[in-house]
């Protein structure tokens, strides 16, 4: 089909949606993988002890998403395989609004087939009690309102790491890199506590596929919440910075 002027505008957010179904199927189906790798006791790579696992699906997961942030599809869709990145962008007024639903849902869709598709791949051992579809667990110590406040304040930092590279193109090229370190730095440090997820995509093909519900809407309602906070905040801060900046020579912006 030949587009046309008019239809192009309506094409091109579909278009994307699709490359985002596409990563992010690709992103949970190797989280699964991962998961599955490291913590079936039948694998030749099982690592037995949590906190030496968590490290290193950190490393992994950091590298994967950054990797997949700079393929063709991720470079023509942003590579967000996140609805709260998606949303972040939004609020920051990069990213169209008449876009964002098409992404949330090609977002949601790609975690239930990326997860579908590792039960297909590995079979049972997908569904054992140690992997759980890589379910993410909060520790049995942690109460849900801590849960929430660390899923959220985590987003806001990342939000404000996305929002630095935003007010400094220079160093657009090295943001996949910094999301990637953050990713891992996050499994590393909340993994065992929160599980560290901060994307409601991640979370959500596994644990509809698992059972593991009861506290999914903590990690698809936090860091969204997330998201609006750190971009009120990062509105703030790049107001105050200009504010400033334009202010006369020796005389500082009245505080009100």
């Amino acid at each position: 089909m030949v587009s046309t002027a008019s239809s192009l505008p309506r094409r091109l957010p579909l278009a994307r949606a699709v490359d985002e179904f596409a990563l992010t199927t690709v992103l949970l189906f190797l989280a699964v993988t991962v998961v599955r790798w490291l913590r079936d006791p039948g694998s030749t790579l099982c690592i037995a002890d949590l906190d030496v696992a968590l490290a290193v699906i950190g490393v992994l997961s950091g590298t994967i998403l950054t990797g997949l942030i700079i393929t063709p599809p991720g470079r023509r869709s942003g590579g967000h395989m996140n609805p709260a990145v998606t949303v972040t962008l939004w609020l920051m007024d990069v990213f169209p609004g008449r876009s964002v639903l098409p992404y949330v849902l090609a977002q949601l869709a790609g975690s239930a087939a990326g997860t579908g598709l590792a039960r297909l791949a590995w079979g049972h051992s997908v569904s054992l009690p140690s992997v759980a579809y890589a379910a993410i667990r909060p520790a049995p110590t942690w109460q849900p309102a801590s849960v929430f406040l660390a899923e959220a304040g985590y987003m806001i930092a990342l939000v404000l790491v996305v929002g630095f590279f935003l007010a400094h193109p220079g160093y657009a090229r090295l943001l996949p890199y910094a999301i990637g370190l953050s990713v891992g730095l996050l499994i590393v440090l909340l993994g065992s506590r929160s599980g560290g997820s901060v994307n409601p995509a991640r979370q959500f093909g596994p644990a509809a596929l698992s059972g593991q519900t009861t506290d999914l809407w903590i990690y698809l309602v936090a860091p969204i919440l997330g998201a609006i906070l750190g971009a009120s905040l990062h509105h703030l801060i790049i107001r105050r910075f200009h504010t400033r900046r334009h202010a006369p020579r020796g005389r500082l912006p009245h505080p009100g």
